[in-house]
């Protein structure tokens, strides 16, 4: 009897030693804190930059589920049914979208569909849907031989500027800033669309010394004409000559580097509320090294608002999903990339690659890529990669090359690297890969996080895995820490950033 009575003591008191000791390991970034209520806390460094605040990623922000639209138009895996899913595409593309933007869904039966060319969306409010990301569910096989995308979504125009060019009169407006002062706000309102426009110079060119790659057959030195960047941003509040966006700053906007502006634009021909869910893609090819087969699965451009959930891709020579240049605010999550087919060299096997603005990729899946989940030149953020694994990785992961700005790597876990670099005259002359590129709580082989000379950082928080040197020696180190340290609190920074902003809505 006094035994049992000293195991019913024994046994909260151990339930107590093992959660002071899982709460010991524990540990916070000096970069960011969250108090018992969620709430973050971000410390600036010495000019006031900050991790920027990531959570207004993807759909609608994160702010809007992802809709079930209703079935509009159904087919099934008989005769020529590649033509009939066309057909249906086309004929809702002519009708009216109804009050919330959607013209509705077409659902296509579990079964085997080849589709002998691209199946083309140029429509906005349609939305793709099978019954299985499966062998066993709605399969759609690419029987092409040429290098184009099983599944198109892009829309019509280039942005266009409407309105004059504003300059912002701050000397220096930090990284993670959300408003700066401009010469005159008259002209603008809350709600208005603006371009932030961050020019390049020739002294920014200079300083990073993008002018000064080792030369090899096809180098080309960086141009200061070639490197404006221009962030989407909306705004929010006009306080006299101040204005609030909708969505950070993500490289600090620096006089002696131009400074920076705002202009109103439109954008007519970019679609919206797109969506691709619940297919198993397919491409078929002739050996592991072909490529005269579909390249993307699915590749969406001059799109908004849109979604690709549940889809697996095989085969294919380039991308599960490829997001171009003007598309935003989509997100793509629960999908999967497996066995690529191609040669193994640049320009293949990006797995999930992101070229857009405000678009957010998490739990997806890849084995066989090279660059599976990865920005390409002046890839403008905020862009999120969250809780994505890779295996069987014959390349790296991260910023691939010219100037990057704004990704957040939250929670990947790899069997190779995750590198942000100074990748020298690989390429045509890839350079500086990125700046305010943050791995937090990352799982790697070994990575390489290097920042830039100049105009900002690069952050490696509570990686496990190796550092290393990278490709080239002496470039300054980027900001880590916590290496090989269990216990980084918050766990995500995209999901606590998403909760804490949630709480203020």
């Amino acid at each position: 009897m006094k035994r049992k009575h000293l195991l019913v003591l024994a046994t909260p008191l151990l339930a107590v030693m093992a959660f002071t000791a899982a709460r010991g390991l524990q540990w916070e970034s000096r970069f960011v804190q969250a108090d018992k209520k969620g709430n973050l806390t971000y410390t600036p460094d010495e000019k006031g930059n900050i991790i920027p605040d990531f959570s207004r990623v993807g759909y609608y922000q994160g702010d809007k589920a992802i809709p079930e639209v209703p079935v509009v138009t159904t087919i099934t895996p008989s005769g020529d049914a590649a033509q009939k899913i066309q057909a249906a595409i086309d004929a809702l593309a002519a009708k009216a979208p109804d009050k919330n933007g959607f013209r509705g869904t077409i659902l296509l039966k579990k079964g085997t569909y080849r589709i002998p060319a691209s199946l083309v969306v140029n429509a906005s409010g349609i939305v793709l849907r099978g019954e299985g990301d499966t062998e066993n569910g709605t399969r759609l096989v690419a029987t092409y031989n040429t290098q184009e995308p099983l599944i198109s979504i892009a829309g019509s125009g280039n942005p266009q500027p409407a309105g004059s060019r504003i300059k912002i009169t701050d000397p220096y407006v930090p990284a993670g800033s959300f408003s700066f002062n401009v010469t005159d706000a008259k002209g603008f309102e809350a709600g208005d669309a603006i371009i932030l426009n961050r020019p390049g110079t020739d002294k920014w060119i200079e300083d990073t010394r993008m002018n000064q790659m080792e030369e090899r057959g096809g180098t080309k030195q960086w141009k200061a004409s070639e490197y404006n960047l221009e962030f989407e941003r909306t705004i929010t509040k006009i306080e006299g000559n101040k204005v609030y966006i909708d969505n950070p700053v993500m490289q600090a906007l620096d006089a002696q580097y131009g400074g920076g502006e705002i202009y109103k634009y439109t954008f007519n021909g970019r679609i919206r509320e797109i969506g691709v869910e619940n297919l198993y893609m397919e491409s078929v090819y002739t050996s592991d090294t072909a490529e005269n087969h579909a390249w993307d699965a699915i590749n969406i451009n001059k799109a908004e608002q849109g979604w690709v959930r549940n889809v697996t891709s095989r085969y294919f020579g380039y991308a599960c999903v490829n997001l171009g240049d003007d598309a935003r605010y989509i997100t793509v999550r629960d999908s999967k990339c497996f066995d690529a087919k191609s040669v193994i060299t640049g320009g293949r096997r990006y797995s999930f690659c992101n070229n857009g603005q405000c678009n957010l990729f998490m739990n997806c899946h890849t084995t066989e890529g090279r660059h599976d989940y990865v920005t390409g030149s002046k890839t403008l953020g905020p862009n999120v990669f969250y809780n994505c694994t890779a295996k069987k990785t014959h390349a790296d992961i991260g910023p691939h090359h010219r100037w990057a700005v704004g990704t957040l790597y939250d929670n990947i876990v790899t069997d190779g690297e995750i590198n942000v670099q100074d990748r020298g005259n690989w390429g045509s002359g890839h350079g500086w890969a990125g700046v305010t590129q943050v791995l937090w709580n990352c799982t790697v082989k070994r990575a390489a996080v290097q920042s830039p000379w100049v105009s900002g950082k690069n952050y490696n928080i509570g990686m496990k895995g190796d550092k290393y040197d990278g490709r080239l020696k002496g470039r300054p180190d980027g900001e880590w820490e916590g290496q090989n340290k269990a216990g980084l609190q918050p766990a995500s920074l995209y999901m606590s950033q998403l909760k804490a902003r949630r709480k203020q809505l």
